[in-house]
């Protein structure tokens, strides 16, 4: 394998060093391409989903984890955008079906752990891990932003759904040259401000839509950015990267045994 390859990444490694390779976990982060407010690059989910795929593999990596990140997809479900220029759709069904012809491929493989990092609020993987469930592999789903919920107020001051102040520190942490800027160094960005519905069901989650985006938002933004700092995102980082590689350390060093992944029963 070339010397600045790192053995983490599957897209760069070669077949020398694959075809010989103890992987037992593949880790497959999804992404989107759509509007992020106008400060945000369309590919904000994109590039969350590589920075965290690779750090948290290369954590889990360095500690003995046999485990290999897969390039990130870099489309998702965007029916709610349709309004939107170049939000680039790829309906739930069809990206169930990409998926599962990987996780095909991967099983064919030898793997039969597999984890979905999803970085697009946009995706729903929990039907997919249904449909293929009772499969002779296992297939776990996080969704990032979610699993950090727990401890999001001592980090952030505003609450985050999209291009809000979550988003926007994790982009001026690992990929500020994306970030527009005014002269003075503010943001180029809106207040995120959104919509409420006529409908009071609606506005206390009773009911439920797909929130049409172009008439939820004003730039596609919702959530405060302006509070954003780098240092907010490094410690969001932080924190991901220590809760999911030490997942990733666990599920590799785990037997697929038949109470895979339960633990043993007391009785």
């Amino acid at each position: 394998m070339a010397s600045d390859a790192r053995p983490w990444l599957l897209a760069e490694c070669n077949y020398g060093y694959v075809k010989n390779a103890d992987i037992r976990v593949a880790v497959i982060p999804l992404g989107a391409t759509e509007p992020h407010n106008l400060h945000l690059p369309y590919g904000t989910d994109l590039y969350e989903a590589t920075a965290i795929g690779e750090r948290i593999c290369e954590a889990a990596f360095r500690r003995g984890a046999a485990v290999s990140l897969l390039p990130t997809i870099p489309f998702g479900v965007q029916t709610n955008m349709r309004k939107l220029p170049l939000a680039m759709n790829v309906n739930p069904a069809t990206l169930d079906l990409l998926l599962t012809d990987l996780v095909d491929s991967l099983f064919n493989s030898g793997i039969e752990k597999i984890v979905l990092l999803n970085s697009h609020g946009g995706n729903d993987f929990k039907p997919l891990l249904r449909t293929l469930a009772g499969r002779n592999q296992t297939v776990f789903l996080c969704d990032w932003f979610k699993m950090v919920q727990d401890v999001y107020s001592t980090i952030f001051e505003h609450p985050e759904d999209h291009a809000g102040e979550m988003e926007t520190s994790i982009a001026l942490a690992y990929f500020p040259h994306l970030v527009a800027t005014g002269d003075d160094g503010s943001l180029m960005a809106d207040e995120g401000a959104t919509r409420e519905s006529r409908f009071n069901a609606l506005n206390q989650g009773w009911v439920q839509i797909t929130r049409r985006w172009d008439l939820l938002t004003t730039n596609t933004g919702s959530g405060y950015p302006h509070a954003a700092t780098a240092e907010k995102g490094e410690q969001v980082m932080a924190l991901i990267c220590d809760r999911l590689s030490q997942f990733l350390w666990e599920l590799s060093g785990s037997q697929l045994d038949n109470d895979f992944p339960f633990a043993e029963s007391n009785g």
